[in-house]
């Protein structure tokens, strides 16, 4: 099942994706369910949205593939390298990225996103997946300059704008099948990389970061990205698919 959160005359709901229309629900299906009002809408028809905003956190995970650690000047981490991306950072399809003027060099990073669906707190590998209410797609946009001059993340990561999420939320995604995310700027290709080459897997990256602090529904984990970031400029598109989920489109612009 594909959900998405659109705003169609004047409003904001969220509505399940069939053929050329969304089956209109009656309120956030994280928490109400997947109740119908009996509305169809054509999806053309629609501004979609980001599928979700999370209430709390976004959690990264850094170096989850050995090509991309490689390109980035290190080892692959033995352990998942989280850091936390804030809520407002948070844009949709079609929304723009704006690269900030303190930064002089803004690069992207196609993933996939994990959407939790319960909390989750201490879960094991096993039981991981039963607190994920589905998959979408995510772009860690990076400030590259900052991230290497602070010597930490979490401004270089953390602008507003800085994590475009969408198109919507696919709820029967298979995160251990032969996906492939693809980066693309104007039309050319990035970043082309299976996610089954992730070090740590969906599963694991859950419990590992359940086991610092609690995840609530909504909340966002990006698993990592492969390798070939690269920088990208006002003026460009920046396009990220994912097999099975879609693509996720944003222009840029500068502040």
């Amino acid at each position: 099942m594909r959900i998405a959160r659109f705003s169609y005359e004047d409003a904001i709901t969220y509505g399940i994706v069939d053929g050329g229309e969304l089956v209109v629900l009656a309120g956030d299906p994280m928490f109400a369910g997947f109740q119908p009002t009996g509305a169809r809408v054509p999806l053309g028809d629609v501004a979609l949205l980001a599928p979700v905003i999370p209430r709390s956190k976004i959690v990264c995970v850094g170096k989850n593939y050995r090509d991309h650690a490689v390109e980035m000047g290190g080892d692959a981490p033995a352990e998942p390298l989280l850091f936390l991306k804030p809520n407002t950072s948070v844009i949709g399809p079609g929304d723009a990225i704006v690269r900030p003027a303190q930064s002089h060099r803004t690069d992207h990073e196609g993933e996939l996103a994990v959407v939790i669906g319960r909390i989750a707190k201490n879960v094991s590998v096993e039981n991981a997946l039963d607190f994920v209410f589905g998959y979408t797609i995510g772009n860690d946009v990076t400030a590259r300059d900052l991230q290497k001059s602070d010597g930490q993340w979490a401004r270089a990561k953390g602008f507003d704008t800085f994590c475009p999420l969408g198109p919507a939320i696919e709820t029967e995604f298979d995160p251990a099948g032969d996906a492939r995310v693809i980066t693309r700027v104007n039309g050319e290709v990035r970043q082309d990389g299976a996610i089954s080459d992730m070090i740590h897997s969906v599963p694991e990256i859950i419990a590992y970061a359940s086991a610092a602090f609690t995840l609530l529904p909504g909340d966002v984990i990006l698993t990592g990205t492969p390798a070939g970031v690269g920088e990208f400029v006002a003026g460009d598109r920046v396009e990220v698919e994912i097999t099975g989920l879609g693509l996720l489109g944003n222009t840029v612009r500068d502040a």
